[in-house]
Parts: C-alpha cells; sequence; structure tokens
C-alpha cells in the first residue's frame, strides 16, 4: 500500500484541519517545499497535496506552491482543491503534477468528470469526502445529498484513476481510520481506494494495509497530522504502509 504524506495549504502555510473546520486550524509551516524535501527524502513515493482555500471559493490560491513542488520534487504529486475547469487541470498536469484530483466539480457535472478522466487516463482521481455515507462539497463546508456507494458505484465505469476517500468524522483526529467503509468500498466498486482520515499512529496504517476484501486491497493511505505532530515518524509511515 503505498503512503500519500499529505500537505495541506492555506494561505501558502502548511496547515491541517480538524475535521474539515476552517476555525479548527493548526499551522505546521512556512515553507511547503520544504516540507516535501522531507519526505521525498524519506523515500515516499507519492505527496498528496491540498489547496484548501481554492477548495473552499473555487478559486486556487496556492497552485505556485503546488507547481513548485511538483517541479523541484522526485515523489509524484497528487493535488486537490479548486480544480474546476479544463484549463485548471492543463495548467497542473502541464506543471508535473502526476494526478489531479477532481471534488466539488465531478459531483456538479459528472459528464464532464468523466470526459476528463478519459482524456488524461491514469492521471485523474475522484474525491469523495464524507460524513457517515453524505458526500460533502465545497472544502466540506456543504452536504451534497449523495451516497458514498451510490455514488462510486455509478462513477466505477468512468476510468478514475483511483477514488480518494475521507470521512470528516475521524480527519485530523488520530483516533483511526473508518475501516468498514473501506471495506464497503472495496466490496461494492472496483475503482482503486485510496484511505484518507483518521490515522494516528503506526498500527492505524498496519490495519489499512491488512485490508482485503477477496483479492482487493486498498492502493494507498494518505496521513497528515500524525506526521506533523511527532505521534508518527515518515520512516515508520512507510514501513507501517508496506511502500516498497
Amino acid at each position: 500500500m503505498d503512503l500519500y504524506p499529505a500537505i495541506d495549504l492555506r494561505g501558502g502555510r502548511c496547515v491541517r484541519l480538524t475535521q474539515g473546520d476552517f476555525d479548527r486550524e493548526t499551522v505546521y509551516g512556512e515553507d511547503p517545499l520544504a516540507v516535501a524535501r522531507e519526505f521525498a527524502e524519506a523515500g515516499s513515493p507519492w505527496i498528496h497535496m491540498v489547496d484548501l482555500d481554492g477548495a473552499r471559493t473555487g478559486t486556487a490560491a496556492n497552485r505556485d506552491a503546488i507547481t513548485a513542488v511538483a517541479a523541484a520534487v522526485g515523489p509524484s504529486v497528487q493535488t486537490g482543491g479548486g480544480i474546476r475547469s479544463d484549463a485548471d487541470v492543463e495548467e497542473l498536469l502541464t506543471a508535473g503534477v502526476r494526478r489531479v484530483v477532481l471534488g466539488t466539480a465531478a459531483l456538479a457535472d459528472p459528464g464532464w468528470a468523466r470526459r476528463i478522466a478519459a482524456e488524461h487516463p491514469g492521471r485523474v482521481v475522484l474525491g469523495l469526502d464524507v460524513r457517515g455515507r453524505e458526500v460533502a462539497v465545497r472544502g466540506w463546508a456543504e452536504g451534497s445529498g449523495r451516497d458514498l456507494v451510490e455514488l462510486a458505484t455509478a462513477m466505477d465505469d468512468a476510468g478514475f484513476a483511483a477514488y480518494v476517500v475521507t470521512q470528516i468524522a475521524v480527519d485530523g483526529t488520530g483516533e483511526g481510520p473508518d475501516l468498514d467503509t473501506y471495506e464497503l468500498l472495496l466490496t461494492e466498486c472496483e475503482t482503486e481506494i485510496v484511505a484518507s482520515g483518521g490515522v494516528g499512529r503506526a498500527q492505524h496504517l498496519r490495519d489499512l494495509a491488512d485490508l482485503e476484501v477477496g483479492n482487493r486491497v486498498l492502493a494507498g493511505a494518505i496521513v497528515g497530522r500524525a506526521l506533523y505532530d511527532g505521534s508518527l515518524s515518515i520512516d515508520d509511515a512507510l514501513a507501517a504502509a508496506g511502500t516498497p
């Protein structure tokens, strides 16, 4: 299972939110590129970057920082937040970002999302952020009224490289991931799943790596706060995830 260390950006700084609440923000650094280099030097194959300002407003606010990381470090960069148009996708992929994550715009216009996935095979991910089973949109500020499994199965034939699925209730808490939801998704849909939210220690990553339904396992896990607050080192996280 691949590890995706997370760099969440707000106002150009590295931050973490608790349960997606913009009023519960912790700032962990002023230099995203320096943080990315630490992850790269440890051997992480991916870095997951989120433009929190863009996710909330729909207007990219941290794109320069994201493209700077994509150009300067070895790991593949996966990024989301505020990607609303063909031009957004093209700008990021041309700048060296390996995969883009579509969220709010994909739910608003599934046909557009399907076309983007078809035009860029292997490079487009669908982000599904959920409270319980309801998919949230606009930086987790609003509910969509859509059920996670219903939406995931409906989009299964679209050709997305993966679904990034975040359980908002545990995100940033370190209390453990929502294993039941990921087991359900492995059972009900065919698209690869990257888990996000709740990892606070190495055992949580081992639990995710050991999750298996039939011959299906999780493709990856995103870890954020635990890597910044000292409860989990990047080396231990890579080992626990089983990242080659």
